[in-house]
């Protein structure tokens, strides 16, 4: 476990990572409202918005395989450039196909496949160079402060999207975060990363096969691991993907005008920002275990809540408050796996993360996105709100997750440092065998 003292400049270099990230996380953010927002007037189906939801997360699934190796084994900054250049570059060019008069359905769609690629290449390598930057007794908070962050960008995304979607067009939106790229990009070469050193003693031998297999094997064979993602899967399935028909109901039942889905999205995004805030200067219960399961009950009640809101204004209370609870989930699950997983299986381990958010929610979608244009959006999110109650009570009576909440609440195990060498690749010691050390 290390600490701020051995780390005395770690202050400036989250805090430029962090921003950098910021300005990436904006432009993407446009990017996505405008084509969530953009297919919701168009079409007004639910079937369309699942094939969205389909091509946005399932490449992410299949490449998170692989990214979550070579999170472990390579250059973890490369791969995060890489991926934003990649998506930049996509971006770039769907905006000069729209401009040209291409405005077919399916540019959108392989756009999004694109992206989603990128992200299955870039989130296990920021979950898992984080803790690299990150003192060990800071991470809570500092997944606070990134969490309101994000938050943050969620409150001004869509009204900047709102306003650059109603004023410029869609490829204005694609040029801004081809921009925000850029300057992301630019903020991550200047942060030096620790050499991570791997302890297991076949590290610089080991191919790239053997590390997947091993992967594959701590996860399934590890309980409180695989408890946390099961739970991350759950909500994953039963509220994040009826949330993506939010906006359909807004429409049918509220009305169309842009200002109610801008509405909508606020009143998540505050509730986002506000929680975020709470989580960083409260640092959180000290079993995050405990955090994660009362959380994910109350999405339940508020989801049934949400369904059942005949007003708009207290639909819109009801989507603030369960924005409001998503940092007291996502903060928790994510600090528990940076503290007790070793840093060298850290990548392979947000691989599993980004792969169950990326199937669970296609596979939500493909259930609730046909079931939208034949039963009421408000069924469904009350159906799925139950639902959600009843598996964290089966969660919490099952001697897995019992055990699971048992261990959170345990002292993490001293985890090793991740070496000297700052600026230097933090990809795994070479060894005779082992692949070079490049990135991207």
């Amino acid at each position: 476990m290390t600490t701020s003292t051995d780390r005395p400049r770690w202050h400036r270099d989250v805090s430029v990572f962090l921003t950098g990230q910021t300005f990436s996380l904006l432009g993407s953010m446009l990017v996505q409202y405008a084509i969530l927002w953009h297919l919701t007037l168009e079409t007004g189906s639910g079937t369309v918005m699942a094939v969205y939801a389909a091509v946005g997360f399932l490449p992410q699934a299949v490449v998170s395989v692989f990214g979550g190796v070579w999170a472990d084994r390579l250059d973890r900054r490369a791969l995060i450039i890489g991926a934003d250049t990649t998506i930049a570059v996509t971006t770039l060019a769907l905006a000069l196909l729209l401009l040209s008069g291409y405005d077919d359905l399916w540019l959108l769609y392989v756009a999004a496949a694109i992206r989603s690629a990128g992200a299955g290449i870039q989130t296990p390598a920021v979950g898992a160079l984080l803790p690299q930057i990150v003192p060990t007794d800071k991470l809570m908070r500092v997944n606070g402060i990134n969490a309101t962050i994000q938050s943050a960008m969620m409150l001004v995304a869509p009204a900047l999207a709102a306003g650059l979607y109603a004023w410029a067009s869609i490829e204005a939106i694609f040029l801004v975060d081809v921009a925000t790229a850029a300057i992301g990009i630019g903020l991550l070469l200047l942060v030096p990363v620790p050499r991570l050193v791997r302890t297991d003693q076949t590290a610089g031998v080991r191919g790239y096969v053997a590390d997947l297999v091993d992967g594959v094997r701590y996860v399934a064979t590890t309980p409180f691991v695989r408890w946390v993602l099961t739970m991350w899967g759950v909500v994953f399935v039963l509220i994040v993907a009826p949330s993506f028909l939010t906006p359909l109901m807004v429409v049918r039942t509220f009305g169309d005008e842009v200002w109610k889905l801008t509405v909508n999205e606020l009143a998540f995004s505050i509730g986002m920002t506000l929680g975020g805030v709470a989580v960083a200067w409260w640092g959180g219960l000290r079993n995050r275990v405990h955090m994660v399961v009362l959380t994910t009950g109350l999405f339940g009640v508020l989801n049934v809540g949400l369904g059942l809101s005949t007003n708009m204004w207290v639909f819109f209370t009801f989507m603030f408050l369960i924005g409001l609870g998503v940092p007291f989930f996502s903060t928790p699950t994510m600090t528990v796996l940076q503290e007790r997983v070793e840093p060298e299986r850290l990548g392979r381990v947000f691989g599993f993360v980004a792969i169950v958010m990326a199937v669970a929610m296609p596979l939500g979608m493909a259930v609730f996105g046909p079931l939208a244009d034949r039963y009421s959006v408000e069924s469904l999110l009350v159906a799925a709100g139950a639902a959600l109650i009843l598996v964290v009570l089966a969660g919490v009576a099952l001697p897995s997750g019992r055990r699971a909440i048992a261990e959170a609440g345990a002292d993490p195990a001293p985890q090793a440092d991740g070496g000297s060498g700052a600026g230097a690749s933090d990809d795994a010691v070479p060894g005779p065998a082992d692949e070079p050390a490049h990135g991207g």
